[in-house]
């Protein structure tokens, strides 16, 4: 078994591959002078079982060809096995054709995986579940509930919890934290998504008077969501606000606006290698999720079974 890593997430890929007591593979992924991507692995790979780590975040496009052409190199390097660990897969979100003549670029990226020559995909928490449905290879998507749960747990041992999730299409995410909580309550927050990035709170489904509220999603954006979710928690009586967030994409102004909001904080995990106002951020905090994946990395190359990590 080997380890290989792209530029996205080095600090990630050291923490699976120190986990798995294992050297990352040498190998060099660097540009040319026009920013072409240049791939270049200096130790025999042939009839190994390779696990490519590189999150397709931002810049997307960039780690998205990084990824592909790390796959097609090891694939004429003779490698036995080849599992593209995409611990956060960009253009998740574009899973579905919500209006006429609009792509559904996740089946793009998946045809563009499989196509490269990967004969396995491991990702974390994808936006959705039919997603795994889109790649014809196997595809083990990892859930980040186990860590966050006993984070919470270790956190707000004794308090009244509620489990929030911050719209009609999380309530299955959210459902499976809170029975990880001593099948805590739950709650809902009914918005309404304008267009993509803007989003207003309409109403809240449940009782939070009183209650320490976590809410629960996969990814975080704009951010404007969350902020607006919790100042509307606040306002029926909420005693607390704490997001736990699977991918900090946090583009834009996201930080400032977090900084600024009602939450008490914001967790997200290292699938997604933090910015530098993230790190300096003291309203954020982050969770790793190495020993999740290299537990499951250690597992699929052992053959065994990945879902009774989640048991």
């Amino acid at each position: 078994m080997k380890i290989m890593a792209g530029n996205s997430n080095l600090p990630l890929a050291r923490a699976i591959a120190g986990y798995l007591e294992l050297p990352l593979t040498d190998a060099s992924v660097r540009r040319f002078a026009d920013e072409e991507v240049f791939v270049e692995i200096h130790e025999n790979v042939r009839g190994e079982d390779v696990f490519l780590v590189q999150p397709t975040s931002f810049p997307a496009n960039d780690n998205l060809m990084e990824l592909l052409i790390c796959i097609d190199a090891l694939r004429r390097a003779s490698a036995k096995r080849i599992t593209a660990v995409v611990p956060y897969f960009g253009y998740a979100r574009q899973d579905r054709k919500p209006g006429p003549r609009t792509p559904i670029s996740a089946k793009l990226v998946a045809n563009l995986i499989t196509e490269a020559g990967a004969d396995r995909v491991l990702s974390v928490d994808l936006h959705a579940g039919q997603i795994q449905g889109f790649f014809d290879i196997p595809t083990d998507n990892l859930y980040a509930a186990p860590v966050m749960a006993a984070d919470i747990q270790a956190r707000n041992g004794g308090q009244e919890l509620t489990v929030v999730s911050p719209d009609v299409g999380g309530v299955v995410r959210a459902r499976a934290l809170a029975k990880r909580l001593d099948n805590a309550p739950l709650a809902i927050v009914d918005k309404r998504r304008d267009r993509p990035g803007q989003s207003e709170v309409m109403n809240i489904i449940g009782d939070v008077q009183g209650r320490t509220c976590v809410m629960i999603d996969d990814i975080v954006d704009s951010g404007g969501t969350l902020c607006n979710a919790a100042e509307a928690l606040l306002r029926e009586g909420a005693s607390s606000v704490t997001a736990y967030i699977t991918h900090g994409v946090l583009s834009g102004g996201a930080v400032a606006r977090v900084n600024d909001s009602a939450l008490k904080e914001l967790v997200i995990t290292d699938s997604i290698l933090a910015t530098d106002a993230a790190k300096e951020s003291n309203s954020i905090r982050i969770l790793t999720i190495a020993p999740l994946i290299g537990e499951a990395i250690r597992r699929i190359a052992d053959e065994s079974s990945v879902s009774s990590l989640f048991d």
